[in-house]
């Protein structure tokens, strides 16, 4: 059964995050949320718990996860950024976009996409979520909270209470979130293509 953390929407308590933090380093897949719906994470090198993303979202080996910032610094070590594409992320983070880069060393291979070389990259504009991540010290890896065979993303927790504490071993319950997931955009490639719409306004960048 998952332990359920009630955090504060605008004053996360720092002492809750940083217990989770060290469940995190031990291993721990957590449920969040987001300036776009709930979202599931853990720590950047633990295989088996990425593993465990995989199963409890049914994804097979080839899916790409996100990597979750908490600036545009922290993403230059894990995706290659030229001027161009750091303008466009600089525009639109911290917020509801995704970022489909090319990968550096840096990253684990297994995180990134296994034939294109790219990763996922994101910057939330969640006050939980960047309180964790400076918590944290370090990237999550993550992936959308939507169970299998389910039409939308998890937007209140509390109505997932049974399916989460078979699934997660943490909850960071921060209240509703929505059911909209990121917009995620590929710039991998010298023109931007989207990947899919989302909460994130492609107005802003003329698409």
């Amino acid at each position: 059964m998952a332990d359920w953390f009630q955090i504060h929407p605008v004053n996360p308590q720092q002492r809750l995050l940083a217990q989770i933090a060290v469940r995190v380093r031990q291993g721990a897949v957590i449920a969040y949320p987001t300036d776009s719906c709930y979202a599931l994470g853990c720590q950047l090198d633990d295989r088996g718990a990425a593993e465990r993303l995989r199963r409890i979202r049914d994804f097979d080996r080839h899916h790409q996860f996100t990597l979750v910032c908490r600036d545009l610094s922290e993403i230059a070590t894990y995706a290659k950024v030229d001027n161009r594409q750091f303008r466009l992320i600089k525009s639109l983070t911290p917020g509801p976009y995704t970022f489909v880069l090319m990968a550096t060393k840096e990253l684990p291979r297994r995180v990134a996409h296994e034939k294109r070389k790219t990763v996922g990259i994101r910057v939330p504009g969640h006050v939980t979520t960047q309180a964790l991540l400076e918590t944290l010290g370090e990237p999550l890896i993550s992936c959308t909270l939507q169970f299998p065979g389910e039409d939308l993303p998890v937007g209140e927790p509390e109505d997932w209470r049974e399916q989460l504490d078979r699934s997660v071993d943490i909850v960071i319950d921060g209240g509703p979130c929505g059911v909209d997931p990121t917009t995620v955009l590929d710039l991998s490639e010298d023109d931007v293509s989207v990947v899919r719409r989302g909460k994130g306004d492609l107005e802003r960048i003329g698409l």
